[in-house]
């Protein structure tokens, strides 16, 4: 389980720290920053598939996600006596991503090119990556630490180089984890490419989910929801076949699903309380479609160490949060949870977990902080200096 989340820079997130527990909920009002953190995170975790640059590039690159304002802001810009202004940097230009769990910490830090006579001078640089062991960086609990291009793990005899020559745009995590020279590296990397995300589904009339599709085994939803009736029978025929009746009965009284199957293409069919035949897919409404995928999401016969899941609520009726919210809290018996959300219908279902924890953005001089949180509640965390 993530114990905590940390992130440096990243738009309005000039220095977030999260200590997170089984089920999570970030909420706040628009524009604090919460589809910030779920961005972060998306972030972190391509790392582990060697995307992180590109996924940088798509959201127009490293200079449009940095921190807009100042290094600092001191006392008496806060107070209003000067002027937010820029201020002499102590620090190279940084992005920084990192999180601790239950047994290994990563930390990521990705800054301006060195080189600007590449035609590549906007792609950013990973300056240093590191491993570590326990809920902090400390130089005692390095496990793998990569600086530039060289990469060093330690072994049963002191450190050993990897690599000296690791390209400014790889992640060590994709590049050079192996079970003999590196294992903490591929169990670590393992583990993020093993977390979930899940944001708005499609549900418009041309929406995959509301065609047939041919059918293979999917244990887990695609976050297109486009083999929506796949993931329904498949939790029928090797997963909790009752947990997905419940839930549609749930939200749907009187309702039941039911996958039909010609010629390889499968489709979903809804039964009603009171219609003489079961609605297909492409007849349901936006809502109801879109709730019957987050019941294929989160009843996963393979569920994953971590789930984030962006404004589940969207274009869902007031009326079916609670039943939302308690699916959300079974999915929690087997994954660590984090929802963004500003519904508080939703919110105040999953407050019922007994391991809830209630993460409050507020906006301050362009900067994201934690509503109601001193700084005793909050982990212990070192960023690596270059």
């Amino acid at each position: 389980m993530l114990t905590t989340l940390a992130i440096a820079n990243y738009r309005s997130l000039r220095n977030l720290i999260l200590p997170l527990g089984p089920m999570n909920v970030i909420t706040g009002p628009n524009g604090s920053g919460k589809s910030s953190v779920y961005r972060a995170l998306r972030l972190l975790a391509q790392t582990a598939q060697g995307r992180i640059i590109p996924a940088l590039a798509q959201e127009g690159g490293l200079q449009s996600t940095l921190w807009a304002g100042p290094e600092t802001i001191s006392r008496s810009m806060r107070q209003g006596i000067h002027a937010i202004q820029g201020t002499r940097r102590k620090e190279p230009v940084n992005l920084r991503l990192g999180f601790a769990s239950d047994t290994l910490g990563y930390l990521i830090d990705l800054g301006l090119p060195s080189n600007n006579r590449s035609a590549f001078s906007f792609d950013p640089e990973i300056k240093g990556e590191h491993i570590w062991a326990g809920p902090f960086l400390r130089r005692a609990a390095q496990l793998v630490v990569r600086e530039g291009a060289a990469v060093r793990a330690k072994g049963e005899s002191g450190w050993n180089v990897l690599t000296q020559h690791l390209a400014s745009f790889d992640s060590m995590l994709t590049q050079l984890a192996d079970p003999h020279n590196a294992p903490e590296m591929l169990q670590l990397r393992e583990k993020v490419r093993s977390w979930r995300f899940y944001d708005h589904f499609r549900t418009d009339a041309d929406a995959p989910a509301r065609l047939p599709q041919i059918g293979t085994h999917t244990p887990v939803l695609s976050d297109s929801g486009h083999d929506l009736a796949a993931a329904m029978q498949t939790i029928m025929e090797i997963g909790d076949a009752d947990a997905l009746s419940d839930a549609v009965a749930d939200a749907f009284p009187g309702a039941s699903i039911e996958v039909a199957c010609s010629e390889g293409r499968f489709e979903v069919l809804m039964h009603q309380h009171g219609l003489l035949r079961p609605l297909r897919a492409a007849e349901l409404s936006d809502g109801t479609l879109r709730y019957l995928l987050w019941i294929a999401a989160l009843l996963s016969p393979r569920p994953p160490e971590l789930l984030v899941l962006n404004e589940p609520e969207t274009s869902l009726h007031p009326d079916l949060l609670p039943a939302l919210g308690r699916l959300i809290t079974s999915a929690a018996a087997r994954s660590q949870v984090i929802v963004v959300s500003h519904a508080s219908r939703l919110i105040a279902a999953l407050s019922e977990h007994e391991e809830y924890r209630e993460f409050r953005l507020e906006k301050e001089f362009g900067e994201t902080n934690l509503q109601d949180m001193n700084e005793l509640e909050m982990p212990s965390w070192h960023w690596a200096s270059r």
